[in-house]
Protein backbone atom coordinates (compact mmCIF):
# COMPACT_ATOMS: atom_id res chain seq x y z
CA UNK A 1 0.00 0.00 0.00
CA UNK A 2 1.31 3.43 -0.95
CA UNK A 3 0.12 6.34 1.18
CA UNK A 4 0.02 9.90 -0.19
CA UNK A 5 2.83 11.95 1.34
CA UNK A 6 1.15 15.33 1.98
CA UNK A 7 -2.02 13.98 3.65
CA UNK A 8 0.13 11.63 5.72
CA UNK A 9 2.38 14.48 6.87
CA UNK A 10 -0.49 16.89 7.57
CA UNK A 11 -2.45 14.24 9.51
CA UNK A 12 0.67 13.50 11.55
CA UNK A 13 0.91 17.17 12.50
CA UNK A 14 -2.72 17.46 13.57
CA UNK A 15 -2.38 14.33 15.71
CA UNK A 16 0.86 15.71 17.21
CA UNK A 17 -0.97 18.94 17.94
CA UNK A 18 -3.74 17.11 19.80
CA UNK A 19 -1.21 15.04 21.77
CA UNK A 20 0.75 18.18 22.64
CA UNK A 21 -2.44 19.90 23.85
CA UNK A 22 -3.07 16.90 26.13
CA UNK A 23 0.46 17.23 27.51
CA UNK A 24 -0.06 20.96 28.04
CA UNK A 25 -3.32 20.34 29.86
CA UNK A 26 -1.56 17.89 32.16
CA UNK A 27 1.23 20.42 32.78
CA UNK A 28 -1.15 23.19 33.81
CA UNK A 29 -2.92 20.79 36.18
CA UNK A 30 0.53 20.29 37.75
CA UNK A 31 0.87 24.13 37.97
CA UNK A 32 3.86 24.08 35.58
CA UNK A 33 2.86 27.37 33.98
CA UNK A 34 5.98 28.13 31.92
CA UNK A 35 6.23 24.56 30.63
CA UNK A 36 2.51 24.66 29.80
CA UNK A 37 2.97 27.88 27.86
CA UNK A 38 5.86 26.46 25.81
CA UNK A 39 4.00 23.21 25.14
CA UNK A 40 0.90 25.03 23.95
CA UNK A 41 3.04 27.14 21.61
CA UNK A 42 4.43 23.90 20.16
CA UNK A 43 0.85 22.58 19.79
CA UNK A 44 -0.11 25.78 17.93
CA UNK A 45 2.95 25.45 15.67
CA UNK A 46 1.99 21.84 14.86
CA UNK A 47 -1.59 22.94 14.07
CA UNK A 48 -0.30 25.78 11.90
CA UNK A 49 1.99 23.44 9.96
CA UNK A 50 -0.99 21.14 9.42
CA UNK A 51 -3.10 24.03 8.15
CA UNK A 52 -0.41 25.31 5.77
CA UNK A 53 0.05 21.84 4.24
CA UNK A 54 -3.70 21.20 4.10
CA UNK A 55 -4.58 24.59 2.57
CA UNK A 56 -1.73 24.42 0.04
CA UNK A 57 -2.70 20.92 -1.00
CA UNK A 58 -6.36 21.90 -1.27
CA UNK A 59 -5.59 24.90 -3.45
CA UNK A 60 -2.92 23.43 -5.72
CA UNK A 61 -3.60 19.68 -5.75
CA UNK A 62 -7.15 19.44 -4.47
CA UNK A 63 -9.25 17.46 -2.07
CA UNK A 64 -9.61 13.74 -2.55
CA UNK A 65 -13.13 12.44 -3.01
CA UNK A 66 -14.28 9.47 -0.95
CA UNK A 67 -13.39 6.32 -2.87
CA UNK A 68 -15.25 3.79 -0.76
CA UNK A 69 -18.55 2.07 -1.49
CA UNK A 70 -21.60 4.17 -2.25
CA UNK A 71 -23.53 2.76 0.73
CA UNK A 72 -20.80 4.12 3.07
CA UNK A 73 -20.41 7.50 1.35
CA UNK A 74 -23.37 9.19 3.10
CA UNK A 75 -21.98 8.20 6.51
CA UNK A 76 -18.52 9.41 5.52
CA UNK A 77 -19.97 12.73 4.32
CA UNK A 78 -21.89 13.28 7.57
CA UNK A 79 -18.77 12.39 9.54
CA UNK A 80 -16.68 14.77 7.39
CA UNK A 81 -19.11 17.65 8.02
CA UNK A 82 -18.88 16.90 11.76
CA UNK A 83 -15.07 16.90 11.54
CA UNK A 84 -14.94 20.18 9.57
CA UNK A 85 -17.29 21.81 12.10
CA UNK A 86 -15.10 20.61 14.98
CA UNK A 87 -11.91 21.73 13.23
CA UNK A 88 -13.25 25.20 12.49
CA UNK A 89 -14.62 25.62 16.01
CA UNK A 90 -11.40 24.25 17.52
CA UNK A 91 -9.24 26.59 15.46
CA UNK A 92 -11.24 29.65 16.52
CA UNK A 93 -11.27 28.54 20.17
CA UNK A 94 -7.55 27.79 19.95
CA UNK A 95 -6.74 31.27 18.69
CA UNK A 96 -8.89 32.84 21.40
CA UNK A 97 -7.27 30.62 24.04
CA UNK A 98 -3.78 31.57 22.88
CA UNK A 99 -4.63 35.28 22.80
CA UNK A 100 -6.23 35.27 26.26
CA UNK A 101 -3.27 33.33 27.65
CA UNK A 102 -0.67 35.67 26.14
CA UNK A 103 -2.61 38.79 27.18
CA UNK A 104 -2.95 37.50 30.73
CA UNK A 105 -6.75 37.31 30.65
CA UNK A 106 -6.53 34.23 32.80
CA UNK A 107 -10.11 34.06 34.07
CA UNK A 108 -11.38 33.66 30.49
CA UNK A 109 -8.39 31.51 29.52
CA UNK A 110 -9.06 29.08 32.40
CA UNK A 111 -12.72 28.71 31.40
CA UNK A 112 -12.05 28.38 27.66
CA UNK A 113 -8.92 26.20 27.80
CA UNK A 114 -10.58 22.91 28.81
CA UNK A 115 -13.37 23.37 26.25
CA UNK A 116 -10.83 24.19 23.54
CA UNK A 117 -8.73 21.16 24.48
CA UNK A 118 -11.67 18.75 24.30
CA UNK A 119 -12.78 20.14 20.93
CA UNK A 120 -9.19 19.86 19.68
CA UNK A 121 -8.83 16.25 20.87
CA UNK A 122 -11.95 15.32 18.92
CA UNK A 123 -10.67 17.30 15.94
CA UNK A 124 -7.45 15.28 15.99
CA UNK A 125 -9.28 11.97 16.39
CA UNK A 126 -11.83 12.69 13.67
CA UNK A 127 -9.09 14.05 11.39
CA UNK A 128 -7.20 10.80 11.76
CA UNK A 129 -10.41 8.87 11.05
CA UNK A 130 -11.03 10.91 7.87
CA UNK A 131 -7.46 10.17 6.76
CA UNK A 132 -7.91 6.44 7.44
CA UNK A 133 -11.21 6.36 5.54
CA UNK A 134 -9.78 8.25 2.56
CA UNK A 135 -6.39 6.60 2.20
CA UNK A 136 -6.07 3.43 4.29
CA UNK A 137 -9.42 1.61 4.48
CA UNK A 138 -10.47 2.69 0.98
CA UNK A 139 -8.57 4.04 -2.00
CA UNK A 140 -9.06 7.76 -2.44
CA UNK A 141 -11.29 8.93 -5.25
CA UNK A 142 -10.63 11.65 -7.77
CA UNK A 143 -8.70 14.78 -6.81
CA UNK A 144 -9.33 18.19 -8.39
CA UNK A 145 -7.55 21.40 -7.35
CA UNK A 146 -9.45 24.54 -6.50
CA UNK A 147 -7.48 26.43 -9.16
CA UNK A 148 -8.44 23.87 -11.82
CA UNK A 149 -12.06 23.81 -10.66
CA UNK A 150 -12.34 27.62 -10.78
CA UNK A 151 -10.17 28.54 -13.75
CA UNK A 152 -10.24 25.33 -15.77
CA UNK A 153 -6.48 24.75 -15.93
Amino acid sequence: MSLPILPTISTTFIVLSAITVAIGWYQIKQRKIETHKKTMIVAAVFATIFFIIYASRTIFIGNTAFGGPDNVKIYYTIFLVFHITLATTGAVLGIISLVTGFKGIFQRHRKLGPITSIVWFFTGITGLAVYLLLYVFYHGGETTSVIKAIFGF
